[in-house]
């Protein structure tokens, strides 16, 4: 090959260390191709948000439109609520929840007693191994206005049932704290990985200079788990405009459909149920642009600050 007398890739190093480790990338194979086939291939349709899209005339035969789908998303009387809903539901839970595993991890990470660490684990590793219906099926059995646990508790005190569930106001706090009881046990799994990394001579030593458990954890354990915190608040901050629709969906009703209508429940119910295909289409590429600038922005932001980021 011409490469080859040029002295091209085909000479170079890299192609040498690819074909002495052949094996290597022959396991490497199935993960390429299933990205490239579930990933990539499926980027040919995202032309359809640029098309006045017809099922029966395909996506080529379907007129072109350029950027009028975008247009009448932005345009639309409901982009600002929906935005507002999506953006109040994905930072609320980050805030909200992101702390809690690491404060988890330390908590177990400093108890003495391997049973009551193990019991723990289990009790919080549990809920996320349960189903979306399933829990927001629970999150009715106790917040029912009508035979809730919590509401026959609140009537046994005294007081006056409240419609959790259906209420505006309280939908958000809902939604949020459910997923952080659903999630921090798992989620607390990586960073317990990382504290097992920690050397313990460099505890013993703070121990021996007299330095209490908060200044061991702040001196010690956080500065080990700060590259795990800040990969993963990078890739947590990417997902900011993917609130999952199917929670969100399930816990809809007509009475708090201000705040619990997003972006993701919106493009589901237009473009399944009203079967507009290319404006559902051009609203799901502005939702995972803007994920990628946001995630883009975020990792600079850290590499600026601490010199840790994605890459």
């Amino acid at each position: 090959m011409n490469t080859e007398k040029k002295g091209g890739f085909f000479q170079s190093h890299t192609w040498k260390m690819m074909v002495r480790n052949k094996a290597l990338y022959l396991f490497l194979l199935p993960a390429m191709l299933y990205l490239a086939i579930f990933n990539y291939a499926p980027l040919f349709g995202l032309q359809i948000a640029f098309r006045d899209f017809k099922p029966a005339a395909g996506i080529w035969g379907s007129k072109w439109v350029g950027l009028a789908n975008f247009k009448k998303f932005f345009g639309s009387y409901s982009f600002l609520d929906l935005l507002r809903n999506t953006l109040t539901l994905s930072i609320y839970q980050l805030l909200v929840c992101f702390p809690f595993p690491i404060i988890l991890a330390l908590i177990l990470n400093y108890t003495p007693s391997y049973r009551l660490k193990k019991i723990t684990q289990t009790m919080t590793y549990i809920p996320h191994f349960l189903s979306v219906v399933v829990m927001v099926g629970i999150l009715f059995i106790f917040f029912s206005p009508g035979t809730g646990i919590v509401n026959n508790v609140i009537r046994s005190l005294g007081g006056t049932g409240f419609d959790f569930l259906g209420s505006a106001k309280s939908f958000p706090h809902m939604f949020v704290w459910s997923a952080c009881w659903q999630n921090v046990g798992w989620s607390s799994i990586i960073y317990m990985s990382a504290l097992a990394g920690v050397s313990q001579e460099v505890h013993e030593a703070a121990m021996v200079d007299g330095a209490s458990k908060l200044q061991r954890i702040w001196h010690v354990d956080l500065p080990a788990l700060l590259p795990t915190i800040i990969t993963l608040l990078i890739l947590n901050s990417g997902q900011i405009m993917s609130v999952g629709y199917e929670k969100v969906y399930l816990m809809q009703s007509a009475g708090n459909l201000t705040t619990s209508e997003i972006i993701s429940t919106y493009v589901y119910k237009i473009g399944i149920q009203g079967a507009q295909y290319s404006y559902a289409t051009a609203i799901g590429l502005f939702n995972n642009i803007v994920n990628m600038i946001i995630i883009l922005t975020v990792n600079k932001v850290s590499d600026k600050l601490t010199g840790m980021g994605l890459w």
